[in-house]
């Protein structure tokens, strides 16, 4: 009988990822989400019956226990970008992660993945942070053997950054960010996926940072991001003292319509945007694992044209253009 994994936010932007990848190399898996009937996209990852979505409550021993039974493997891809309600950065993130590795550990799982973020720090200002950095110290505690890994800021036809900031490049000619001279090396979400299945697999253990081979400001990524959707706008740099005096408005915004509006950043977020997410010097990375990153260029244009004016005739409409002045 094939080998059974566990994959906690298995159908979340990476771990889909992660699943379907798995799938292929003939593992059973159990995709353990909050909303099972929200998952069962990615039942045809496999064949009937391979991978099958299940309930789990991170912040339940009795939940995370329930979907380790027989697992061989386990890997956590649940982290939060924003707390809502009880899903707060230390419940998920430190607490959480614990929590799965301690019930692993107490059912004989060999081997755990821990997705994790580069900028994991206990001192750092920002409580995503800290509590990255206090769940890698839980999974480490329980399963010592574990393979951590931490992206940088991660692209993808799913992902929430260039996505979210290419549809804002249709609201109007100005394009306004926080920390434009941040740094960032962008990671394809697949390449992560190539990674997780690696430690799945017994082939890797350790801390890994995985950055993709381009390293841009927020500036620049916008300028890139533009550049694929066709759009001209002025990317404007909002400092970040004016930006925490926003952020608090939006949060009471979003508190005082009962989670109707959402804000469209936080305090603790502007702390993240101070610190470069890069891949440390020194750090194992993708050379490690012999894994080659795919750059921007090569995906990007993929997702992104839906957002570019012409949408999918915008390639059409050049070639046109292009004959009528020849």
């Amino acid at each position: 009988m094939s080998k059974l994994v566990t994959i906690f936010g298995g159908s979340g932007f990476v771990g889909r990822y992660i699943a379907r990848r798995l799938a292929k190399e003939g593992w059973r898996i159990r995709v353990a989400v909050r909303n099972p009937n929200e998952a069962m996209f990615v039942r045809p990852y496999g064949a009937v019956g391979q991978v099958e979505p299940v309930f789990c409550n991170i912040r339940d021993d009795a939940s995370v226990a329930a979907v380790l039974n027989g697992a061989d493997a386990v890997v956590n891809c649940v982290g939060v970008l924003a707390e809502t309600g009880k899903n707060t950065f230390a419940a998920v993130q430190a607490e959480g992660a614990e929590r799965i590795a301690r019930m692993a550990a107490a059912a004989g799982v060999s081997r755990m993945v821990h997705i994790s973020a580069i900028g994991a720090d206990a001192d750092s200002a920002s409580e995503y942070a800290r509590t990255k950095a206090a769940g890698e110290a839980g999974v480490l505690a329980h399963m010592p053997s574990a393979m951590i890994l931490r992206p940088s800021v991660i692209f993808g036809s799913e992902d929430e950054f260039f996505n979210r900031f290419a549809g804002m490049s249709r609201m109007g000619p100005i394009l306004p960010i926080v920390g434009a001279d941040t740094k960032f090396q962008p990671v394809y979400v697949d390449d992560i996926a190539a990674a997780a299945v690696m430690g799945v697999d017994g082939k890797a253990a350790g801390v890994y940072e995985l950055g993709g081979p381009d390293v841009q400001t927020m500036r620049e990524l916008m300028h890139t991001m533009l550049g694929v959707v066709q759009r001209r706008r002025l990317v404007l740099n909002i400092p970040f003292g004016i930006a925490k005096i926003m952020a608090f408005g939006f949060k009471v915004a979003q508190v005082c319509s009962f989670g109707i509006i959402k804000a469209p950043i936080t305090k603790d977020q502007i702390a993240n945007l101070r610190v470069d997410n890069v891949v440390a010097e020194g750090a194992k990375g993708f050379d490690a694992l012999g894994i080659h990153p795919t750059a921007m260029g090569a995906v990007l244009p993929d997702y992104l044209w839906r957002f570019r004016p012409s949408g999918q005739y915008a390639a059409i409409k050049n070639s046109a253009k292009n004959l009528r002045n020849s």
